[in-house]
């Protein structure tokens, strides 16, 4: 079972998240901010430098660890790697759009943020609806800066070649997944497994595997290696996803960004709540039932869907699918192709978004 932490990770990961939220920082400020505001779009630039502030970068320090499985600190590498925090705001600010949701990070969400600027100024037209359309606008743009913060990072263009088909490939399983995500409601009690291959798709490759494969394609890593962190990427990203059902359901919004329970109030066909309905006895699941198909719901009323859901035994049956993921991670890492610095790395990162404490 998990190992106790080491004290490293109090330096390195550390380091790493301030390394790349500073270059995020002044690409955003030289490079995004300069081509909005000659457009006369000021507002934009200040939402989006907003919202690239304070992420945990979690897809960069593992896009980061996989070159250094292979590959010495370097930091044209890093800046590359950080070009996903790019990626993530695009994914941010369209998701948000989508489950409208109105915090990010404990602040007010991009579409949000664009509704409050046109309604202050009395606006013609709908003040939502500018909101989600400016959104997703500067979510587009997001995606372009993201390749763009790669391409001149100063990694060599021979070892770019090598990421570019696996870039590409996870922003269309990015896509693919969200669109999944659109359809698989609640109230039409999707199986588990469905459940699951749509996170894995929309969040746990994309979180874990894609990033580490990226940067250890990117050091040159051999298939090998690739295959050992493809494994790890695949049991973390589930442990990952499954880690932020649980929270969805009552973590705190200083740990999740946004109000508790949110993904119970949007109906949210998630791993927790979707193991609760296939465990419940028949009472149960008719109690399950009627709050997954309500047309309104109440703070009461999430309420006692979580107590419904603590009382079928699907937070803990997911903790243990948890724990056995983590397990297996673990057991990957521990090869001796990939040097001790970055085995112990991926370890504690692997305690660290199974945990998600931080």
């Amino acid at each position: 079972m998990p190992c106790a932490r080491t004290h490293t990770e109090q330096h390195w990961r550390p380091a790493i998240r301030s390394a790349v939220q500073g270059i995020v920082t002044e690409f955003v400020a030289t490079r995004c901010v300069p081509e909005l505001q000659a457009a006369g779009l000021t507002v934009a630039s200040e939402v989006l430098s907003d919202f690239v502030d304070g992420g945990k970068c979690i897809r960069s320090t593992f896009m980061y660890l996989g070159w250094l499985c292979g590959a010495d600190d370097d930091s044209a590498a890093l800046r590359a790697a950080a070009g996903l925090e790019l990626l993530h705001a695009f994914a941010l600010l369209q998701d948000d759009v989508m489950d409208n949701a109105p915090l990010r990070r404990g602040r007010p969400s991009g579409h949000v943020a664009f509704a409050r600027w046109h309604r202050r100024r009395g606006m013609a037209g709908s003040s939502d609806r500018f909101g989600e359309s400016a959104a997703v606008l500067l979510g587009d743009l997001c995606l372009v800066w993201a390749a763009q913060m790669m391409r001149e990072s100063g990694v060599p263009a021979t070892a770019l070649e090598r990421v570019w088909p696996r870039y590409d490939a996870m922003r269309t399983e990015l896509a693919v997944g969200q669109f999944a995500d659109l359809i698989n409601d609640a109230s039409r009690f999707p199986t588990l497994d469905k459940v699951l291959d749509v996170s894995r798709r929309k969040s746990g490759n994309y979180t874990v595997r894609r990033p580490l494969e990226l940067g250890a394609a990117m050091a040159g890593c051999d298939e090998d290696v690739l295959r050992m962190l493809a494994g790890y990427g695949d049991a973390i990203g589930e442990a990952f996803q499954m880690r932020d059902d649980v929270l969805g359901i009552s973590g705190p919004e200083a740990v999740t960004g946004k109000p508790s329970g949110s993904d119970l109030m949007e109906r949210k066909a998630t791993s927790v709540v979707v193991a609760a309905y296939h465990l419940a006895d028949p009472s149960l699941r008719r109690q399950l039932r009627e709050l997954m198909g309500a047309d309104h719901l109440d703070a009461a009323d999430i309420e006692r869907w979580r107590g419904l859901i603590v009382e079928s035994g699907a937070v803990d049956w997911i903790e243990q699918l948890i724990d056995v993921r983590l397990a297996k991670a673990l057991a990957l890492v521990d090869d001796t192709r990939v040097r001790s610095s970055a085995r112990t790395a991926l370890s504690e990162m692997a305690l660290a978004c199974t945990e998600r404490v931080a």
